[in-house]
């Protein structure tokens, strides 16, 4: 019996993604979760999953950080990215970080139907409009990736706060922790990128888009 897993924090997106899939897809059994923690914690009990249907923006994922975990965690499981993101950029980088499909949230239902196929197959898919655009990521840009992957949860919610701009007194703030600890997190990052300052960090990290 196949087994996917449909990872997004709408509930309504969930159950429309469902009954769209059960038009053709008769022996399945879903699960669903809601942010990358209880994404893993699901593939944790489940790891013969069949598929995973990701949402790039879901709580936690913050566009690749939840592509890169998973893929990390369970390379054998693949990945089929669900989002309302369109830009190339994002669908070339996607792809490079891991995804086996990048499927739309405005991709009609028979397609939708095809990409799960063709994954299932072991093939990757993409729409038409965007196959032949897509382009080849930057070496650079795979090797901050890498980076990034590596980086824990705690540390990747700091780093996000670093890029808003936020000072240490106010991450300490966001996060309910002590100034100490995000003085560590931040030492760990600069560490992790071989950089010195917040300037240096984030001219990297800006190049993968995070949001």
């Amino acid at each position: 019996m196949l087994k996917f897993l449909i990872a997004d924090d709408h509930p309504l997106y969930r159950e429309a993604l469902i009954a769209a899939l059960n038009t053709d897809f008769e022996k399945v059994k879903y699960f669903e979760s809601d942010c990358l923690n209880t994404t893993l914690s699901t593939l944790n009990k489940h790891r013969a999953m069949s598929l995973v249907l990701l949402d790039l923006n879901m709580p936690g994922c913050e566009n690749f950080y939840g592509l890169l975990r998973v893929r990390q965690r369970f390379p054998d499981i693949p990945v089929a990215i669900i989002s309302a993101t369109e830009t190339l950029s994002v669908v070339s980088q996607s792809m490079e970080f891991g995804a086996t499909a990048y499927i739309p949230k405005t991709t009609p239902t028979s397609q939708i139907i095809e990409a799960v196929k063709a994954v299932i197959k072991g093939d990757t898919w993409l729409p038409a409009e965007l196959k032949d655009r897509v382009a080849e990521v930057q070496g650079d840009i795979l090797d901050i990736a890498e980076q990034v992957r590596r980086l824990t949860p705690k540390q990747f919610r700091v780093l996000r706060l670093l890029r808003k701009g936020l000072m240490n007194k106010q991450i300490a703030s966001q996060l309910n922790v002590t100034e100490a600890t995000v003085k560590a997190h931040i030492s760990s990052i600069f560490k992790q990128f071989n950089v010195r300052s917040r300037t240096q960090i984030l001219v990297k990290i800006e190049k993968l888009q995070l949001e």
